[in-house]
């Protein structure tokens, strides 16, 4: 077993990683918790003992699901289950079920407990990780949430057995993020090793930045090909999936940051060898996209506070850029096509 320690000023918690985690949920409980509300879908792999009564709730599968509505369905169940700030939630699953939960935990009686079960590989080293929750509207991904830390997360390697293809990609695409933005070269980990260090590599950005400054804070640095991500996604109806569009908007980035001068064209086929070659990841931008739709939807991007806004590479490495003109935002679309 591997302890990760996400130390963040005032909320530090611990993230425990390798097969059967799941056996030391208790451990991260609060010690006040009598009772849990456990958030999950169907078909989520490994049962939980959490050691204290619990009812469990199940919210639907897929992005769509992903609503206030959903939300609003929990709240009603805590009230139902009378949940109080002496209990807690257990959000068991994916990335959609640890935001949902998250968000859910967040906003019932202005903030329960929670902790984070995660059974997907993208929810391991990504979404389950730092706080961040939030629900999607019709206008983009991922807009109205809370930043609400967890109590512990368990990352149990078990889970991952019975993962489909499609979610290990999806994981995959959260990875090579991670190479980007420091350079290591994970694929050269043991599993357990490999997720480990995504959650450190996290957890040292997130406890320097928790609530992701707007005037420059590292968290954004996180967001690496997530702007064009989170507009694929938007615009595709999800049928693409987030680590699937990551993978994308990575490439998308570095597009961009070469007709802005700069990266090289060398560093350019450094994303496609990363992406494509070591994490054999699609790097094609869907057909049939309007380029003008895309461009709008990254202006709704949480990073874009008075123009568009992105992570970009370049010679001191991944940074924050604004001001980039649309004009060349839709010049790099074109690009990839």
């Amino acid at each position: 077993m591997i302890t990760v320690d996400v130390p963040i000023p005032g909320h530090s918690y611990d993230v425990l990683v390798g097969h059967g985690a799941r056996h030391e949920l208790a451990s991260v409980l609060p010690r006040s918790a009598k009772r849990a509300a456990i958030v999950t879908q169907p078909g989520v792999p490994l049962d939980l003992d959490p050691g204290i009564p619990a009812q469990r709730f199940e919210i639907g599968v897929g992005e769509e699901h992903k609503t206030l509505a959903t939300i609003e369905a929990l709240c009603r169940g805590f009230a139902g289950m009378g949940l109080t700030r002496h209990d807690v939630v257990i959000a068991h699953g994916g990335g959609i079920v640890t935001d949902v939960g998250g968000f859910a935990a967040a906003s019932w009686h202005r903030g329960v407990p929670v902790v984070h079960v995660t059974t997907t590989l993208l929810g391991m080293v990504d979404a389950a990780i730092g706080g961040k929750t939030a629900v999607n509207l019709p206008e983009g991904k991922n807009l109205v949430g809370a930043i609400w830390q967890p109590s512990g997360v368990i990352c149990d390697l078990d889970a991952l057995a019975t993962l489909p293809p499609r979610q290990w990609r999806c994981g995959r695409g959260e990875m090579a993020k991670y190479h980007f933005l420091t350079g290591d070269d994970l694929l050269a980990l043991d599993e357990p090793e490999r997720i480990a260090r995504c959650v450190a590599i996290k957890a040292a950005v997130v406890a320097g930045d928790e609530r992701e400054d707007p005037n420059g804070g590292a968290r954004a640095l996180l967001n690496y090909g997530h702007t064009l991500a989170h507009a694929l996604e938007i615009a595709t109806h999800h049928e693409l999936e987030h680590g699937e569009a990551v993978a994308i908007g990575l490439v998308y980035a570095a597009h961009l940051a070469r007709l802005l001068d700069r990266i090289d064209d060398a560093a350019v086929q450094h994303h496609y060898d990363v992406v494509a070659g070591a994490y054999e990841l699609d790097t094609a931008l869907p057909a049939g996209l309007d380029p003008d739709e895309l461009v709008a939807l990254m202006g709704r991007d949480k990073k874009a506070v008075d123009s568009l806004t992105f992570i970009l590479d370049g010679a001191r490495g991944v940074e924050i850029v604004k001001d980039v003109d649309p004009v060349a935002a839709r010049q790099a679309l074109e690009m990839m096509r």
